[in-house]
């Protein structure tokens, strides 16, 4: 739906923006016609959390990361050619569509894995880049660093969310959602008046 003149832009955005919308409501006419148990271990699942996480989880997730995790490092030496634009990165030798596209795959598929073991934990994907970026130095930054500051956060929130209230076991996305929608809204400000992220 999103290919017109290659695989990327707004277009993409706009579509998966669209997609998810449309799961989200199949989603919500499931919790309504399931009954209330069913219905609210989902919306703790919904928030993401990893409270309920045990070996059945972990055994699956690791397997996926043992092959999804080498095969997205071995492909993040196509990206500092990328973001050089398509005409460059062709002009380097880079096959930009196939390069994309298998980017995007094992995105999806590292994507899936972890928020079929723990739910969407809100905006860890979207601080956990700027945050490494801005830890590491600039142009020093690499996927390992986001991964391993997105791993810090999620472990953080959820030590927050089982101390911050006495016999309440928040789910992790709670805190990711109101430590990350701030920091989110403050890189946008920051890359509106000029400044860098």
């Amino acid at each position: 739906m999103a290919r017109r003149d290659g695989l990327g832009g707004t277009r993409f955005v706009l579509v998966g923006v669209g997609i998810g919308s449309a799961a989200m409501a199949v989603v919500s006419y499931l919790m309504i016609t399931a009954s209330l148990t069913t219905a609210q271990q989902t919306l703790i699942w919904l928030t993401g959390s990893v409270t309920e996480t045990g070996w059945s989880t972990a055994v699956p997730l690791a397997t996926a990361c043992a092959v999804l995790v080498p095969a997205a490092l071995l492909l993040a030496r196509a990206l500092p050619r990328l973001e050089l634009g398509d005409d460059t990165a062709t002009a380097l030798g880079l096959p930009v569509g196939r390069a994309r596209g298998a980017l995007l795959a094992v995105a999806v598929l590292l994507v899936a894995a972890a928020v079929a073991a723990a739910g969407p934990v809100s905006f860890v994907a979207l601080v956990s880049g700027p945050l490494a970026a801005r830890l590491a130095g600039p142009g020093r930054a690499s996927l390992p660093h986001a991964a391993g500051v997105g791993a810090a956060l999620v472990l953080f929130a959820d030590v927050v969310a089982r101390t911050l209230i006495a016999e309440v076991a928040l789910p992790a996305g709670v805190v990711t959602g109101a430590i990350g929608a701030p920091y989110l809204l403050w890189l946008l400000a920051r890359s509106r008046t000029g400044g860098t992220p």
